[in-house]
């Protein structure tokens, strides 16, 4: 069966990886940008090597997001992205295929390990693990 797991940040987050910390959220060094990349890259390529590799992808800062939301006077609401009422957003995914929704949750907890600065709270960061419909008979709530 197919999972996706979701990593998720802040338009902050993104800012502190590109070195422009605000308070509480401290700048990010390029040797810590670059020890993470290279965790998640090791990470990606462990999962090749596995065979349970489907896809991943990271997505652009939220600031160059847009939101289309219902119709206002018959036409879609378009925002550009931060936006105020959401902290965090989707920030890229992976698609793993595995025997079991217990192995896809062991796969997506290992970022967790990521490194990060010193004075980051990874307390605050999460992944979510969903299977994959792939079919209309797979929907169930």
């Amino acid at each position: 069966m197919k999972y996706m797991i979701m990593l998720y940040a802040s338009q902050r987050d993104y800012d502190a990886m590109a070195g422009k910390g605000s308070p509480g959220t401290p700048a990010w060094q390029p040797e810590e940008v670059a020890a993470m990349h290279d965790y998640m890259g090791k990470w990606n390529q462990a999962l090749i090597d596995s065979g349970e590799f489907v896809d991943a992808r990271a997505l652009s800062a939220p600031v160059h997001a847009r939101r289309i939301t219902g119709l206002k006077d018959g036409v879609p609401v378009v925002t550009d992205g931060p936006y105020a009422e959401t902290q965090e957003v989707l920030a890229g995914y992976n698609v793993v295929e595995c025997a079991s929704f217990d192995r896809a949750t062991e796969l997506a907890a290992q970022i967790t390990l990521c490194p990060a600065p010193a004075g980051i709270d990874m307390s605050t960061w999460y992944v979510d693990v969903r299977p994959m419909d792939e079919g209309p008979d797979d929907t169930e709530s």
